[in-house]
């Protein structure tokens, strides 16, 4: 695979980080990267959609209270669509601020509550705590959806990166154990086999913004208990033996990004296991792309889709 060149408003970003002068993630502790990521959330300054109110509540997990952010949009229904949303950052960074952004602009886009969701994250707390985590929030959306007002029959999920991960294993538990049922799942960028042998993790390795291979490998140390993990479904859910009976799929991913082929490869999994799927591929964007929006048109363009997706997925009634 020869490399694509970047879309010249990623290309901006890639000289400002580089201007910026940061050490690489692999040569931190999670601690700094972690202070590091909120920082630069912080000084993006970006201007998110209205909501009509925003609670923190915390919710019952496997390992202890879970806190959740719940955004609920500019309507007068009584009742909501709901979409629980799972955060990125390679289930070692991330947290409801750095994704505050991102969660109002689906809320408001796609017209439909939001529960976004602080999941355990590692080295504190590694593999499979997190996707023990995610099935909770998505149990309890179904169990006690009255409370904040959203119809539990008109649930999806979504996640990016590592979060995409975690949306479609809750989606595979879902399957699994009968229920909840969920009416989609998107998953943006997800990171889907934990080996990372794939042409796109050689070709986009390095000089293709935060995300680079060494940086996947600095992830995946501080999340995985050991190498047999590699290889768990949970964590590789490429791996998984079936994907059939999944909730209809989008799949996005970004054209210069060292997870585009996995994430491709999933898309293509799905549809043979015989899964609604809708795959798109963002020329020119790089990994993160999506939290970029306004700034960079491309993560507009792919917000949209996904807020299109959603609302026709879940705004149909029971009658469908």
């Amino acid at each position: 695979m020869t490399a694509k060149p970047v879309d010249p408003q990623i290309q901006e970003v890639i000289d400002a980080m580089a201007a910026m002068g940061f050490k690489p993630v692999y040569e931190q502790t999670p601690a700094a990267v972690r202070a590091l990521y909120e920082g630069m959330a912080k000084r993006r300054r970006l201007r998110p959609a209205a909501v009509a109110a925003v609670e923190d509540r915390n919710i019952p997990g496997p390992g202890g209270d879970l806190a959740v952010r719940v955004y609920r949009p500019v309507s007068d229904a009584a009742l909501l669509p709901v979409l629980v949303y799972f955060h990125g950052g390679g289930h070692v960074i991330g947290s409801l601020d750095t994704y505050d952004p991102v969660a109002r602009n689906l809320c408001a886009g796609a017209g439909c509550v939001v529960v976004s969701v602080a999941y355990r994250l590692a080295p504190e707390h590694r593999f499979p705590g997190d996707t023990a985590d995610a099935f909770a929030a998505v149990q309890w959306c179904a169990a006690h959806g009255a409370e904040i007002g959203v119809d539990p029959a008109r649930m999806a999920v979504a996640g990016d990166s590592s979060g995409g991960t975690l949306a479609t294993v809750a989606a595979l538990m879902a399957r699994d154990a009968g229920g909840p049922a969920i009416r989609l799942q998107v998953l943006i960028y997800p990171t889907t086999d934990c080996v990372h042998d794939t042409v796109s993790f050689r070709t986009y390795a390095k000089g293709y913004g935060m995300l680079e291979a060494r940086t996947v490998l600095w992830f995946r140390s501080h999340y995985l208990r050991d190498e047999a993990d590699l290889l768990d479904w949970r964590a590789s859910p490429l791996r998984a033996a079936d994907l059939s009976g999944l909730p209809p799929a989008m799949v996005l991913t970004a054209e210069c990004d060292v997870l585009r082929d996995e994430g491709e490869a999933y898309a293509d999994r799905l549809r043979s296991a015989g899964v609604e799927v809708e795959y798109r591929d963002f020329r020119g964007m790089i990994h993160g792309f999506f939290e970029m929006a306004p700034v960079i048109n491309g993560a507009v363009r792919a917000q949209a889709t996904v807020c299109d997706a959603i609302r026709r997925a879940v705004a149909r009634g029971p009658e469908g």
